[in-house]
């Protein structure tokens, strides 16, 4: 990188938990090899941090530990005098930056906003509060949202939450995927149309994620598959289950098994957009997942996969057999994945449309300034 005292300074405050802490390291990896700015990146991490944050009403309160560390970096880094832009994901880093995000031009992302999240939070734990509490929740949520000078959302579900609950403008609202390093992912390759179905499953959290539907549906085909577990749970291994734990993000491991599946499975119960779906599509391999969340709009049936109710581990049994026993097909759909991939996951791509975004905003203000 050629950085000099005009590159512009922007600040990135990225949420550290779950799929997030992927499309961090993703979306660095992809700015700092770029020359177009001066990135400053505050990870947030999830674990309580220091004394202030074991106090009751903060220790288990993820969104305000979050908003008041974001806040209190800022403030040691004079961000208003220092950064040219403020980049936070998602938007519970923004909720006590308000005002300084009206004096320095931010973008907020986020894969789902809370009410959202409310949709299927059930399978994260999270119950939706009385009236008057979800009522404040909402206008500390829409403070943020309204400062911001344009949002980027991963997903249409997340768009239209944005607008027809939050009152944002659709023309301030941009849908950008998170992505996945499309030039270090394993290319597709020709995959036997004989032997045993290499099933792939990726979630951390296996229960949420479906993870004992699958067993149970394995369980169900007449035809023995090979199924390979990547998850924390600790999942007994047994002949047709292997048991992966701990992978790290883009490990070379972990992308050998996006590269020798045959088929990805995901029958999550609880999910918004998970990254894991756009990482086996880069690998050119057909899904079966639910249709929550966000998965409907990528995971189309009979194009690039196939959906079934959560919950449903029949239902899943006869779809993996479908296209078990229709290896062809399967084929297609691979190809097709690759192809949406290529189109709107690739993550270096994604950043510089995400740079443009910022770069704009600061011209935008640059021009009022000399002309309010």
């Amino acid at each position: 990188m050629n950085l000099t005292a005009e590159t512009p300074r922007f600040a990135f405050i990225m949420e550290q938990t779950l799929g997030h802490v992927t499309h961090y390291q993703n979306m660095r990896s992809a700015i700092d090899a770029e020359a177009l700015v001066n990135a400053t990146w505050i990870p947030l991490a999830f674990p309580v941090h220091g004394t202030l944050e074991t106090l009751p009403g903060l220790r288990d309160n993820w969104s305000v530990r979050a908003s008041l560390r974001a806040r209190r970096v800022l403030a040691r880094r004079h961000a208003a005098s220092t950064f040219q832009a403020l980049f936070f994901h998602t938007q519970v880093t923004a909720l006590l930056s308000t005002s300084l995000m009206r004096r320095v031009p931010s973008v907020v992302s986020l894969d789902a906003t809370p009410i959202n999240y409310d949709c299927v939070g059930s399978g994260y734990g999270h119950q939706v509060s009385g009236r008057l509490a979800e009522g404040l929740k909402l206008v500390i949520n829409r403070r943020p949202l309204l400062a911001a000078r344009a949002l980027i959302t991963w997903c249409e579900w997340a768009r239209r939450s944005l607008i027809n609950d939050y009152g944002v403008s659709a023309e301030r609202i941009t849908v950008i995927p998170p992505g996945v390093p499309l030039s270090q992912w394993p290319a597709p390759r020709v995959r036997p149309d004989t032997g045993p179905l290499n099933i792939l499953f990726v979630g951390a959290d296996f229960a949420r994620k479906g993870g004992e539907d699958l067993l149970f549906a394995a369980a169900q085909l007449p035809r023995p598959v090979e199924l390979h577990l990547v998850t924390k749970a600790e999942v007994p291994e047994r002949p047709g289950v292997r048991v992966y734990r701990d992978l790290a993000p883009n490990s070379d491991l972990l992308k050998r098994l996006y590269a020798e599946a045959d088929l990805f499975v995901l029958p999550t119960r609880a999910d918004c957009f998970p990254l894991v779906i756009q990482e086996a599509m880069a690998a050119g391999l057909p899904v079966i997942a639910t249709n929550v969340g966000a998965i409907g709009e990528v995971v189309i049936p009979d194009r690039t996969g196939l959906l079934v109710p959560s919950g449903n581990p029949q239902a899943l049994a006869s779809a993996i057999g479908a296209l078990d026993n229709d290896r062809s097909r399967c084929m297609a759909m691979g190809q097709e994945t690759r192809r949406l991939a290529e189109q709107r996951f690739d993550s270096a791509a994604n950043a510089r449309r995400i740079l443009d975004i910022i770069h704009g905003l600061v011209e935008e203000c640059r021009r009022e300034a000399h002309d309010p």
